[in-house]
């Protein structure tokens, strides 16, 4: 990873509108991890990442900087919910748990990359098993011809697709059902794992598509060949250097001031999430990690209580502040309209598939816009998520009779469009402001 912090924010710009200064310390952060991966081992021991504090309402942005940064890198993330741990009261050791998540995303990614690798050779072996099946069939229904040539013109069909829809009978190798038992400290033992290499594996004759066989048999072939010792120390290796981990509603656990009731219990999960944030040693199935090195962005509304409120331990740990501000008009312009995945692109591709050539005039973003703000105002403030609420009651009536059976049909969405068909919400709005 050798991208400048200004390419960070570049990149995160595509995807997500305004924040800049969120933007602008995640970048930082993922560009230290680089200058420190550069540096001696000696010195590279000493430094630790400075854990981020994003302040700001839901719906502004913060899981999705956080998301996108970690896919910018190939970085394993989680995202998990400070208030799931308010579950256990005092007793935290379920707090490591996030770790132990971490390293399996770690260990699919790896994996993923691996079978990718591998996929040429994997391909190659499955059309052989499917090839064989299908000279088979065709043996039976054209004895005549020549093997040869059948089988290069079958080859032929096989890789232009042609035959995906084609019906044949495999032998698959059925996968054990997982029989999970609790271990000791919140570790899972897998008897499959255990037994696997004494259990004869069982094979069973399906009918599928060629398509499925193809898939089936190219994941079987990519994972004959992967080095699963490698992959989980890999795994471990990027969980413990590159893992990012997201707690969202930090602002949930506070105290804020009472000491009685549930506000000990809030207390205690801080306390719990503690050394796992400064740094401490968590056994996992595939082995022990250090979580010294892993950066943690914890974020929360704070309407009701303030960052101040976190235990001073845990403050301390978070070092780097950023507050995230309420979505404006210009942002929900941008928003529905600048991104790569905007949502009007997404809504205009699904209908795309049932015939249907969707497209908004400017006037119509901008009254979109402008009704997403006034709701926001007037209802809770859900920041961009608002959209979706509104796009579904704009397009509810497109959506429902698009079929597919007709030729393609262009529908242009202008502002008349939306006050008809957001009539209720603008009527809503109207009367709001009459109420006292």
């Amino acid at each position: 990873m050798s991208m400048s912090p200004k390419q960070i924010v570049a990149e995160l710009d595509r995807y997500i509108i305004g924040q800049a200064e969120a933007k602008r310390a995640v970048a930082i952060a993922l560009r230290n991890r680089y200058r420190r991966s550069r540096l001696p081992e000696e010195l590279r021991q000493e430094i630790t990442p400075k854990n981020i504090i994003m302040k700001g309402p839901t719906g502004v942005g913060k899981t999705e900087i956080a998301r996108r940064l970690a896919k910018l890198v190939r970085a394993p993330f989680i995202k998990v919910e400070a208030t799931k741990f308010t579950e256990v009261g005092y007793v935290g050791r379920d707090v490591e748990s996030m770790i132990r998540d971490l390293v399996e995303t770690s260990v699919h990614l790896v994996k993923e990359e691996k079978m990718a690798e591998v996929e040429a050779v994997a391909r190659e072996e499955a059309e052989k098993k499917v090839l064989s099946v299908l000279l088979a069939e065709e043996k039976k229904k054209n004895s005549d011809g020549s093997a040869a040539v059948m089988r290069e013109t079958l080859l032929k069909s096989l890789r232009e697709g042609r035959e995906d829809d084609r019906l044949i009978e495999v032998e698959i190798t059925e996968a054990p059902k997982p029989i999970e038992m609790p271990g000791g400290m919140g570790l899972e033992i897998n008897l499959n794992e255990m037994l696997s290499g004494l259990m004869p594996k069982k094979k069973k004759p399906r009918k599928i598509t060629v398509k499925e066989a193809m898939n089936i048999f190219i994941v079987e072939e990519s994972e004959k060949r992967l080095d699963l010792d490698a992959i989980h120390t890999e795994a471990l290796r990027r969980a413990e250097q590159e893992g990012i981990i997201f707690i969202d509603e930090i602002d949930k656990i506070t105290a804020r001031g009472n000491t009685q009731g549930a506000d000990v219990s809030r207390e205690g999960v801080q306390r719990d999430i503690l050394p796992i944030v400064e740094g401490s040693t968590v056994q996992t199935k595939y082995g022990s990690i250090k979580t010294d090195f892993i950066l943690f962005i914890a974020s929360g509304a704070f309407m009701l209580a303030k960052v101040e409120d976190l235990i001073p331990e845990l403050q301390g740990r978070f070092p780097i502040r950023v507050e995230l501000g309420s979505l404006t008009y210009d942002d929900f312009v941008k928003i529905l309209t600048v991104p790569e995945n905007a949502i009007t692109k997404q809504y205009a591709e699904l209908l795309k598939v049932d015939n249907v050539d969707l497209s908004f005039t400017d006037d119509a973003i901008e009254e979109m816009a402008r009704i997403t703000v006034a709701e926001n105002e007037t209802q809770e403030d859900i920041g961009a998520r608002r959209l979706h609420t509104v796009m579904e009651s704009l397009l509810d009536d497109v959506s429902f009779n698009a079929s597919g059976d007709h030729p393609m049909v262009e529908v242009r969405i202008d502002r008349n469009y939306v006050l008809e068909h957001l009539s209720k919400e603008v009527k809503s709005l109207n009367l709001k402001k009459y109420i006292i």
